[in-house]
């Protein structure tokens, strides 16, 4: 018996794994103490990984029957605006460090990435997949194929740096004395997009709020940015 196939015929199943794979997963965090290795975006993709892998379903009949919770992305990003409404005279406040930050971040994010990638001895093509890794997954896998990359891997690479970020964030505040709620959530937003976004939620509305605003203008900072920065680096 093929049971992908049987589950394919009940494709609302996939929405309720991924539900259930998040509550799990968020389940041992917490008793976990939240020790940042168990981040729960983390675990709920690897328990969703291994039953495609135990079921032999193949992604696509998976996203098709996901797809509801896919579409949510847009309206739950919209909604950001409402945290950042209500920290509408902090933005202000911060303007001229934010802008600073966001540049800043954004150049780092961008130039690390061609280093580590040079030095690494990786090819081209897979150095510019990487590139756009801090950038929401829509932009990313855009400026990739636009400049010569691999959406499919870019896609990858978004999704570890924000795994990544949401894991370690926390702990490398507590290492480096970082208190700012504000400094939090922007550094979560513009590393981490959309899964930082989260993580930072978990901290407060400030943080969240804040990093909705940086992942929001970093993925129109590093298109305007990304072809300047490699057109530069290949120059020299």
């Amino acid at each position: 018996m093929n049971f992908s196939i049987d589950l394919a015929q009940f494709p609302a199943t996939w929405i309720a794994v991924t539900g259930l794979a998040y509550l799990l997963a968020n389940k041992i965090y917490k008793q976990a103490n939240c020790f940042p290795l168990l981040n729960p975006v983390l675990i709920s993709v690897l328990l969703i990984i291994g039953i495609l892998q135990l079921t032999h379903t193949p992604y696509d009949v998976y996203f098709h029957g996901a797809q509801p919770i896919h579409l949510l992305l847009g309206p739950a990003t919209v909604a950001l605006a409402i945290p950042l409404y209500s920290n509408l005279a902090k933005m202000k406040a911060y303007f001229w460090p934010l802008l600073i930050a966001l540049g800043v971040g954004s150049l780092v994010g961008m130039v690390s990435v061609l280093i580590i990638g040079s030095a690494l001895g990786l090819d081209w093509q897979t150095v510019l997949s990487f590139v756009p890794k801090s950038c929401t997954t829509p932009i990313a896998m855009a400026l990739a194929q636009e400049h010569g990359g691999l959406p499919s891997l870019t896609a990858n690479a978004v999704i570890i740096a924000g795994v990544g970020g949401a894991a370690l964030a926390v702990p490398l505040y507590q290492w480096f004395n970082i208190k700012h709620e504000v400094a939090q959530g922007f550094a979560l937003g513009l590393a981490s997009h959309g899964v930082g976004t989260a993580r930072a939620f978990q901290i407060s509305d400030t943080a969240g709020a804040f990093s909705g605003l940086a992942m929001g203008f970093n993925g129109v900072v590093t298109a305007l940015l990304l072809p300047l920065v490699l057109s530069i680096w290949l120059y020299f």
